[in-house]
């Protein structure tokens, strides 16, 4: 039985902001599709494009984020992504009393806090990197991955209760105010944190907007599994808006059913995330990544197959559980590998890389996807998405990638993963 460590004070801090974000979420879990389609009257193609085009806007937009990220203090860059988050949201509830809410503004809200997420992730990928030792990174990031299917489990069904109660645009409120707390949060970290010096000069290099995605297409295991998570997020996060028009609208799921579909099944976050450092001393690093990639893309199909009543309402419940036990054990050791086999002086530019990545193709699949449900619906939409990602698999590492000799792996971290 592996015990429980203590990872310090200022990562508690940083957990903390972490838990605030994503309860936040949690409880508004899916509110912009939900507003489209019951404020504003949305269809597929306008959903899907809501799902799209903010995310595709703002990873474009982080493009040149990503050297400011990696030279800067990591706590005040994630202070400020807080608040632009908090800020942006705000604009909805105060439309909606106005009675000026419009689908342009909800665009323009996704786009912002999907440039801020970016930034965020990046900035605190970094700084996770400093606050705890180099053999306890896999532990943190099992931690911060349970943290964010519990708040999953629990946020959608209090969030559509919400909903039901006080209307669409409570759960907005907040999880704007939840990036305030988390702000907070991480403004009560201690201990001075140093600019990260540039090398070459001060000025930024036209070179230093791709020297994050030169890193991961060079290297051998991060190119393969950068490749399977851009197509697996791609296809999953595409079905999250059809779902939205078709349990609510055609099948006639009530709010509160639809926030249980996807909250139920997040309590098997809880499972895979705690199992991953067994897993991983168990079995090594590699095989995890081929057993649990695997396992996350036969599941999706399953969701072409869904009906009305409560059997539609268990099988949904059904097939998430399955994505979502095998997503959690894979996420850790994805973020801890990635860590390990990214030098410090480039972490926040290959994670900011790595997230624009998966947004332009969570953008791009969920754009097709709408236009296919939009010309063929979205059960044939989903069906489509769950026989293309079972293709995934393919492009997961066949090899375990050796520990780089230059240190900036730590010794031992992963203990039996080498063994494949």
């Amino acid at each position: 039985m592996v015990a429980r460590r203590a990872l310090g004070r200022r990562f508690g801090w940083l957990w903390a902001a972490y838990a605030a974000s994503a309860y936040g979420s949690g409880f508004g879990f899916g509110a912009l599709p939900l507003i489209a389609v019951l404020v504003l009257d949305a269809g597929p193609a306008q959903v899907a494009a809501l799902s799209a085009v903010g995310p595709a806007v703002g990873a474009l937009i982080a493009v040149p984020l990503a050297p400011w990220v990696e030279f800067h203090r990591k706590r005040p860059v994630m202070i400020a992504m807080d608040l632009a988050r908090c800020a942006v949201m705000m604009t909805i509830p105060a439309a909606y009393a106005l009675g000026v809410l419009g689908f342009a503004q909800l665009l323009v809200v996704s786009a912002v806090v999907a440039t801020s997420k970016i930034a965020f992730a990046a900035a605190s990928g970094a700084h996770l990197r400093a606050v705890v030792r180099p053999e306890d990174l896999l532990v943190a990031n099992a931690r911060l991955e349970s943290t964010t299917w519990s708040s999953i489990a629990i946020g959608p069904p209090l969030g559509g209760a919400a909903t039901a109660l006080f209307g669409p645009v409570v759960t907005v409120t907040a999880d704007a105010l939840s990036y305030l707390v988390s702000a907070l949060a991480i403004g009560a970290i201690r201990g001075r944190e140093e600019p990260p010096a540039r090398t070459g000069g001060g000025r930024m290099r036209a070179g230093e907007l791709l020297d994050g995605w030169r890193h991961l297409l060079a290297h051998p295991g991060l190119r393969a599994l950068y490749l399977n998570t851009m197509l697996v997020a791609g296809l999953i996060m595409a079905t999250e808006p059809l779902l939205a028009v078709f349990l609510l609208r055609e099948l006639g799921f009530a709010p509160w059913q639809y926030g249980l579909a996807f909250a139920a099944p997040c309590l098997g976050g809880l499972v895979g995330s705690r199992l991953a450092q067994r897993f991983v001393a168990r079995h090594g690093r590699h095989r995890v990544f081929r057993i649990a990639g695997t396992l996350r893309a036969v599941w999706l199909i399953g969701l072409a197959f869904v009906g009305p009543g409560t059997a539609g309402l268990v099988t949904v419940i059904a097939v998430e559980l399955g994505i979502i036990i095998s997503m959690s054990l894979f996420n850790p050791v994805l973020a801890t590998y990635r860590i390990e086999h990214t030098p410090r002086d480039l972490l926040a530019r290959t994670l900011t890389a790595w997230s624009i990545g998966q947004q332009a193709s969570i953008a791009v699949f969920t754009l097709l996807a709408g236009l296919l449900a939009h010309a063929t619906g979205a059960r044939a939409a989903l069906l489509v998405a769950g026989l293309l990602i079972l293709l995934s698999p393919l492009l997961l590492p066949r090899h375990d990638t050796p520990v780089p000799a230059d240190g900036r792996e730590p010794a031992g971290a992963l203990g039996a993963s080498e063994s494949t």
